[in-house]
C-alpha cells in the first residue's frame, strides 16, 4: 500500500490522500486549494494520477477544501463512487454549484480583461453544470454503515466538524494480511452547540490526523453568545450596524442557534428579541433546510427541543431571510438599526462585499468576526486595521468598529484532537499529522511523541509517498 499526500500538508487546505493498494485505488477527499494566490494556483496542477484509475473517493465532508476538485475530476474521467454520508451529499449539492458559478464569474471577469489585452480567453475551473453532473456518483451512507469494495473495508463515523462530517475507519487486505488506518477529516470541538461530539474509534495500524489547531486552545468558548451579544446591543443601542461576515454552512447557523438558546439574562434577550436579523447568503437559506432535514445528526437533546417544531429550527424573532440581490442591496439605505449575517466569511466575494462598501465607513458600525481570517483576505486587512481597503475598484475607508470573537470553531483544538487520539484503545504503529500549517503540525507532533515514544510519527510534505 502507498499512500500520497496531495493537499493538506504542510498547508490547511486542499485536502487530498491518494491510496494505491494491490486491489484498489482510491482517494480520501479531492479539495481544492484555498486561502493565499499561491496556495490557489496548486487549484492548476495536474492530478499526480490518472482519473480513471480510481475506483473510489471517500469524501469526510462538504467543505469546498475537501471535496472542491470533485466536478473536475469527473470532468476529466473519474466514474466511480463517492462515499459520503447523507449530510454531506446533500450540502455538497449546494456547495458545489455554488462553486461552479464562482469559477463562471472568475472566468468571465478574468477574459473581459483579456479580450482587452488581445490574449486567448480561459474556460472556468469547471461550471455548475459541472457540478450538477458530479452529484450523480455520490453514493451517501449512514454513519457505521459497513462497506466492502474488493479489498477495501470501511465505515464512516461521527466527526463532529459539520453537518455529515466523518472519519474513516478503513480495513485493507493484501498479500492475505489486514492492515487498519483511520482518517481523522477534520474533528469538532467536544462544545459544539448542535452537533454531537466526534465518535471515538477503536484501534488502527496508522491514524491520519489533522492538527489545523494543534498548537492552539480555544478561548472564550463558554462566553463567545455573550460577548456576541453585548457587541450588538451596544451597537443597536447608538444606532448603528452590525456586519457579521459567516461561512453560509454551518457558522451561520450555529450563530443564530447560540444567539437564540445560549444567551442568560433575561433583559439582554428581551432586547435581542426587538433586534431585526437579516441572513443574506442564498446558500445558508439552502443549508436551513438541509439542517432541518438531518435533525439526527443533532445532540438528542436539541432533537427532543425541536422535534415537535421543526419548522421554527433555528428561527429567530425578526429574522429574515434575504435571497433577492436588489432586496440585499436595499439594505444598506434602511436606516434601521440592524445585524447583518452574509457570506463569504473571509470578505473576499458574496454580498458582505457591498456592505462593507456602504458600512466601513461609518464609525457607529461593527464588523464582528468570529471565523479565521486567512493571511492575504480582506477579512484579515479590515481585522489588521487597514486602512483604506480595496473593495472592487474603490478604496474604502475603515472607520467602524471591529471586533473578533474567538470562540467559534468548527475545527476541534489542542485537547480536543488530543482527546480523540487518546480514544483509541490501539494504535500499533504510528500517527500521520496532516492538514495544518507548518508550525502547527510541528508542535503538535512534538507533543505526540512524547504521549506515543514507540510510535512513529511521521509530519509529510504535500507531494510525499509513503509505503505501508
Amino acid at each position: 500500500m502507498k499512500i500520497q499526500f496531495l493537499g493538506a500538508t504542510n498547508l490547511v487546505t486542499g485536502s487530498c490522500y491518494h491510496v494505491k493498494t494491490s486491489g484498489k485505488e482510491f482517494l480520501v477527499d479531492c479539495g481544492q486549494f484555498q486561502g493565499s494566490i499561491q496556495e490557489e494556483k496548486h487549484n492548476l496542477d495536474d492530478f499526480k494520477f490518472n482519473p480513471e484509475s480510481l475506483d473510489f473517493i471517500i469524501l469526510t465532508h462538504s467543505h469546498i477544501d475537501h471535496c472542491g476538485r470533485i466536478p473536475k475530476l469527473v470532468k476529466e474521467g473519474f466514474h466511480g463512487k463517492i462515499y459520503c454520508t447523507y449530510g454531506t451529499r446533500d450540502l455538497c449539492e449546494i456547495l458545489l454549484k455554488d462553486s461552479g458559478i464562482i469559477h463562471e464569474t472568475n472566468a468571465r471577469n478574468e477574459n473581459e480583461k483579456r479580450k482587452k489585452a488581445g490574449l486567448d480567453e480561459i474556460e472556468a475551473y469547471y461550471t455548475q453544470d459541472d457540478a450538477i453532473i458530479a452529484m450523480q456518483y455520490f453514493y451517501p451512507l449512514d454513519y457505521e454503515k459497513f462497506v466492502e469494495d474488493g479489498n477495501i473495508s470501511f465505515t464512516l463515523n461521527n466527526a463532529g466538524h459539520l453537518l455529515g462530517a466523518a472519519t474513516a475507519d478503513l480495513k485493507i487486505m493484501e498479500d492475505n494480511k489486514e492492515s487498519k488506518i483511520a482518517f481523522s477529516g477534520d474533528l469538532g470541538t467536544n462544545s459544539d452547540p448542535l452537533l454531537q461530539a466526534p465518535v471515538f474509534l477503536k484501534e488502527s495500524d496508522y491514524v491520519f490526523i489533522e492538527s489545523t489547531y494543534g498548537n492552539r486552545i480555544h478561548k472564550d468558548v463558554t462566553t463567545r453568545a455573550e460577548k456576541l451579544c453585548d457587541i450588538i446591543i451596544e451597537t443597536i443601542d447608538k444606532g448603528g450596524t452590525v456586519l457579521i461576515p459567516s461561512f453560509s454552512v454551518g457558522r451561520t447557523q450555529e450563530i443564530l442557534y447560540e444567539l437564540n438558546h445560549h444567551v442568560k439574562d433575561p433583559e439582554k434577550i428581551k432586547k435581542l428579541r426587538e433586534i431585526s436579523f437579516y441572513v443574506d447568503s442564498p446558500l445558508a437559506i439552502s443549508a436551513f433546510n438541509i439542517y432541518k432535514k438531518h435533525m439526527g445528526y443533532f445532540k438528542e437533546e436539541i432533537q427532543k427541543d425541536f422535534a415537535k417544531d421543526v419548522e421554527n429550527f433555528l428561527k429567530y424573532p425578526n429574522l429574515h431571510l434575504i435571497e433577492d440581490h436588489q432586496e440585499s442591496i436595499r439594505l444598506n439605505f434602511s436606516k434601521e438599526a440592524k445585524v447583518i449575517v452574509s457570506a463569504s466569511g473571509m470578505c473576499d466575494a458574496g454580498r458582505i462585499q457591498h456592505h462593507l462598501q456602504y458600512y466601513l465607513p461609518k464609525e457607529n458600525t461593527s464588523i464582528v468576526f468570529v471565523g479565521y481570517q486567512s493571511e492575504e483576505s480582506l477579512g484579515r486587512k479590515i481585522l489588521n486595521r487597514e486602512s483604506p481597503v480595496t473593495i472592487g475598484d474603490e478604496n474604502i475607508p475603515v472607520k467602524a468598529q471591529i471586533h473578533k470573537i474567538n470562540g467559534f470553531s468548527g475545527h476541534g483544538d489542542q485537547k480536543d484532537l488530543l482527546k480523540w487520539i487518546k480514544g483509541f484503545d490501539e494504535i500499533r504503529k504510528g500517527i500521520i499529522v496532516i492538514h495544518g500549517e507548518d508550525s502547527s503540525r510541528q508542535e503538535f507532533s512534538v507533543l505526540l511523541k512524547d504521549i506515543y515514544p514507540n510510535l512513529n510519527i511521521e509530519v509529510p510534505n504535500l507531494y510525499d509517498e509513503i509505503n505501508f
